[in-house]
């Protein structure tokens, strides 16, 4: 399993990004590991906000920021050129830089030259550790639960995130195993499942969710969808390496089809379930989804409780928003 230290308070670079949901990496640090964002630096037309202090390298720096961390999210994961000036600006100021991205940032040869100037760090969250091996199949002690989901970027890491959090308040053993570069960097540790080699995508869940005790339960985050016409390989390696006994699917109100494909619409929940049960037979023949976490975030209380209480009749199991409800009905459903 991948370890990664990077030194904190942190400047969240955001860039250009054209909506919130494409900062969720910078979303996701600000909402589970607040104490360490200073502030946030955007460039002009940027359309996300992270409701912190916007600042500049050097302002961040002053104010005793230890790193920027890019906190977009980009279609492909590539490292932008226009972003190159900016970083170079925050190593000089002496800043670290991290980076989620698949682009390694010491490919890129102006960040390698300025890093090596100023004995800056570069840290790449989604690089897998080395000696992955092929999935064996076996069986493991433990329990484990898999967040999957209707499409991505629709909220298995926060409901990952809130489950380990509740169990951890009812004294309950568990353990929150991250599986992307937003779930490593918030814990500290996980597997960049989509930057492992395809034959060893079941073998990296496997290293991720090891033996444990018979009451342990591991919390895994989930990664794309198998509904998704690009990112379902990912999903379907995690699913058969993580055997979990339990699943819980996730879904946002309101989405018809997959984000940023149009033409893929999102089958019915319970065709979901079904074919999500299915995948997982294949190593764990029992096992379940056994509730449902729904993002009802741009609805009101009053719609969020009928939205849920339609998705429980139309699946005959418990749903959530683990954010505004707290995912007490889950944990007792496992």
């Amino acid at each position: 399993m991948k370890t990664v230290s990077f030194a904190s308070p942190w400047l969240i670079f955001l860039g250009q990004a054209t909506d919130d949901l494409h900062a969720k990496t910078g979303h996701g640090l600000v909402d589970w590991r607040r104490e360490n964002c200073l502030a946030q630096l955007r460039f002009p037309g940027c359309a996300a906000d992270l409701g912190i202090p916007d600042m500049t390298p050097a302002e961040a720096a002053a104010a005793g920021a230890k790193s920027l961390v890019i906190g977009v999210a980009p279609v492909g994961g590539a490292l932008r050129p226009e972003w190159t000036a900016t970083l170079i600006d925050a190593m000089r100021a002496g800043l670290d830089l991290v980076s989620g991205m698949h682009s390694p940032l010491g490919n890129v040869p102006e960040l390698a030259k300025v890093a090596q100037e100023t004995g800056r760090n570069l840290v790449d969250i989604r690089k897998p550790p080395p000696g992955i091996p092929a999935a064996n199949g076996e069986k493991r002690s433990g329990k484990r639960v898999l967040m999957v989901g209707t499409d991505c970027a629709l909220g298995k890491k926060y409901t990952a995130l809130a489950l380990h959090r509740e169990m951890q308040k009812r004294g309950m053993k568990a353990t929150f195993r991250a599986t992307g570069q937003t779930g490593i960097m918030i814990s500290g540790g996980g597997m960049p499942m989509d930057a492992v080699v395809s034959d060893f995508l079941s073998g990296a869940a496997e290293l991720l969710s090891p033996n444990n005790d018979a009451d342990h339960w591991d919390v895994i985050e989930g990664q794309g969808s198998l509904f998704h016409p690009a990112y379902a390989a990912v999903t379907l390696g995690l699913v058969h390496g993580s055997q979990p006994d339990v699943m819980v699917l996730c879904h946002q109100v309101g989405r018809t089809t997959i984000i940023d494909y149009p033409d893929y619409p999102i089958p019915g929940l319970n065709e979901c379930i079904r074919r999500y049960e299915e995948a997982a037979a294949l190593t764990n023949r029992t096992s379940r989804v056994i509730g449902l976490s729904i993002n009802t975030s741009e609805l009101d209380e009053a719609g969020r409780k009928k939205v849920l209480a339609e998705v429980t009749r139309e699946t005959g199991l418990p749903a959530v928003d683990p954010i505004a409800t707290g995912v007490g009905t889950l944990i007792e459903a496992l």
